[in-house]
Formats: C-alpha cells, structure tokens, sequence
C-alpha cells in the first residue's frame, strides 16, 4: 500500500494556524493538480472543514516526496514553523483514521453528521477534476458506507449535535435563554443555515444575510428573515446575538466596522468559520463577547461506551473489507500474467496440429486467438476460484509457484 494522509486538525493546531491551511474549492481544484504532480501521486483527494484539513495521496512506495514541505510552499510559509501542527498517517494508519473519522468518532461534536457529507463532497470534487484514482476512490467510498451504516445501527448520546447546539447550551447553562432573543446570522451556507434552525427552534427572532445578487433564488431557513449582506451592520446595534458562518476568505465583521457603530447593549458574537470571519479585536470591546468555533466540543459521555464498542466492530468489518479488495487488486496483475503465460504455452503445444488440419491461414490464425482466450480464462477461474477455498497464504503461495513455474522455462 502507498495511500498517505498530511493532516492538521483542531487537536493540533488553532483556528488562526488551521485558516492558513484551509481551502476554498477553487482553491482545492489548483492546489490538487499541483500536490498530485509534485508527490508523482497516482490520486489526490483535499477534505477542507472548519476542523481540519487532510491532503490525502496514492504514491509510490519508494516516495520520498515530503507533503509538508510541499504544502507549506504552496501555501507561502515556511515548513518548520508549522511541521510540529501536522500529523502524517501511512497505509494501515491513515485507514483506521478515515474510517473513524467520516462516522464522526474524531469530530469535536461526537458522531456529527455534517463529516459524512463533507467527505462525500471531497471525494467528488476530486472526482469531478479527474484527480482520484481506483485506490482512494475506493477508499472514501467504503468509508462513506461505514458511516452510514454506524449512523443507522448506532446511538450516541448527543449525536447529530452541531457547533451551533453546542454554543446554545452553554449559553442556557449560563443563565441565557433563546426565546425572543433578537439574532442575526451572517452567512446562508449549510452550517448558516444548522444555526438559524437551532435558534429559530429555541424561540429566537432570526435574521439571516444573503447577498444582493443571490437574493431572489436562495432559500432561508422556515420562520427567519431575511436581509442584505450589506445592511448586516444595520442591524447589528439591535442583535443579542450574532453568528458569522462563512466560507468567505474575508472577514464579515471587522474592527473598522465596529467602530462606526454604537451598541445598544451587550451582544454576543459566535463565530463558526474557518478562516475567521470575526477579527478576535471585536471580542475586546467593552460589550461584545467574541466565542470561536473551538470554543464548543462534546463532552465525553460514559453513556456511550457500548454505543462505541457497536461502531467499532462495524468499522473492522468495513476496514477489512477494503483490505480484501486490495490484496485482489494487487495479485490481479500477477493471475493476468501467469494467465497469459499460460495460454501462450497452451498456443505454442497446439501450433502443430493446427499446421495440418484443412483451415486457411486466416483461420489458423483465428483459432488459434480463441484458444488463447479461453485458455487464458479458465487459468482465470482456477486461479480465483483457488482463492475461495484456500487460506491467504496458501493461495499466494500457490501464486508463488506458478511464477516461478514459468520463469524457470
């Protein structure tokens, strides 16, 4: 196996060093072409979330390509100031972890179900720009099925929580209630839109920015407002509450505007983007209160520990599964090899016989193609169907010994 992981994570790193890292998908179409070039990789795959970024590759064994060093030139920055932020994963490693991660067992809100999705969409988009390969295509799609099925076998306290769930909670264990509470969120996205559900659902007055010339064709969540983006600082002196959740590269609320505004009471800002779309600034004013998306994580629950025993050993099914599918993929060629050696063989015992019968040359020829072809499928069926009823390395050994059957002649 050749698959490798390069990976920085709310675990490792802050938002302001995981915002240097993160990528827009304009942004993920050039630097994958870019990655899979400079690594020699046969497949390239970005996952891009506000909690992390991975770059993942099918390489050649023997690479010795550093996807640190290749990174952080793309990105403009020097290696060693951030290598100690990155995880790299290989081969069994890095499997393990995607497994786990895309049924949301590594995520900050314990089995979350915006990951699967997330995963799903970068798999696509690498798809999309023909920039993934047999190996990590099957890789995320089993994955991808893993979740599923840990999502519909299995219960975890807590789940299916977002950031958002998470800010209100503690909110409330603050003494602040939802209900009537005047709010704003900035930004019309999925994770815009899982907020202004949640506060919509607590009883809040919820306004939501969409921009001018998208104004007419969006959707905003049922019972919110709507406003222009523009008018966003307008409203913003009235707010109790305001969440910005992007994936815009610059900020929505910056230091600057803040100044040009006079505040009519104390707000608190919730900022769930990576990058940032609050300057943290606006969190030292007298009356803002400035939370970031690292603010919020699941507690862990003992309630849960059948429920992760339950995932586990869906997971190692899964997981074993795809290792099934790889150890075919890779003796394939070798069974195509022999198959063809085989037939060749085969061909060569019977070119006598076929000199003498009655049959034209175009004909001799002709069959003597069809020989080959079903001489070389029925040392197919053998070989695969030894596969079924022989242990592992038995079936390699038997592999073993075709080979050198043939290489001795």
């Amino acid at each position: 196996m050749s698959i490798r992981m390069l990976g920085v994570d709310h675990n490792r790193a802050s938002v302001d060093i995981r915002a240097i890292f993160s990528f827009t998908k304009r942004e993920i179409e050039d630097t994958t072409e870019t990655l899979k070039r400079a690594m020699h990789a046969d497949g390239c795959i970005i996952l891009s979330t506000c909690n992390r970024m991975e770059v993942w590759v099918d390489v050649p064994d023997a690479s010795q390509e550093s996807l640190v060093d290749q990174l952080c030139r793309l990105k403009g920055v020097k290696p060693d100031d951030y290598r100690d932020c990155f995880i790299v994963r290989k081969d069994q490693d890095a499997v393990d972890h995607l497994f786990h991660l895309t049924c949301g067992l590594k995520s900050m809100i314990l089995a979350e179900d915006q990951i699967i999705t997330q995963v799903k969409d970068a798999l696509s988009m690498s798809r999309d720009i023909y920039q993934t390969n047999s190996v990590l295509e099957v890789l995320f799609r089993r994955a991808i099925t893993a979740a599923k099925k840990v999502k519909t076998e299995v219960t975890f306290s807590r789940a299916s929580e977002t950031a958002m769930d998470q800010a209100v909670e503690m909110m409330e264990d603050q003494g602040i209630s939802m209900e009537g509470k005047v709010c704003m969120v900035i930004g019309n996205g999925e994770m815009g839109k899982l907020a202004a559900t949640t506060l919509r659902k607590k009883g809040a007055d919820v306004t939501v920015t969409v921009r001018q010339y998208r104004s007419g064709e969006v959707q905003i969540p049922v019972g919110c407002k709507r406003i222009d983006y523009g008018n966003r600082m307008e409203l913003l002196p009235k707010c109790d509450i305001v969440v910005s959740a992007t994936a815009s590269p610059n900020c929505t609320i910056r230091q600057a505007l803040m100044d040009e505004v006079q505040l009519e009471h104390p707000v608190i800002m919730i900022d769930l983007a990576v990058p940032r779309d609050i300057e943290t600034s606006v969190g030292e004013m007298e009356m803002v209160t400035l939370y970031d998306i690292d603010s919020f994580r699941s507690r862990r629950d003992t309630r849960n520990d059948a429920a992760y025993e339950h995932a586990e050993l869906i997971l190692q099914e899964e997981i074993s599964e795809f290792y099934e599918w790889m150890k075919g993929r890779n003796v394939i060629p070798r069974i195509q090899k022999i198959q063809d050696v085989a037939a060749t063989d085969v061909n060569l015992r019977l070119h006598k016989i076929i000199r003498k019968t009655d049959l034209d040359e175009d004909a001799q020829k002709k069959l003597e193609r069809n020989i080959h072809t079903a001489s070389a499928k029925v040392v197919n069926k053998m070989l695969f169907g030894l596969k079924d009823y022989l242990d592992e390395e038995t079936f390699f050994q038997c592999i073993r010994g075709l080979e050198k059957l043939y290489e001795d002649e």
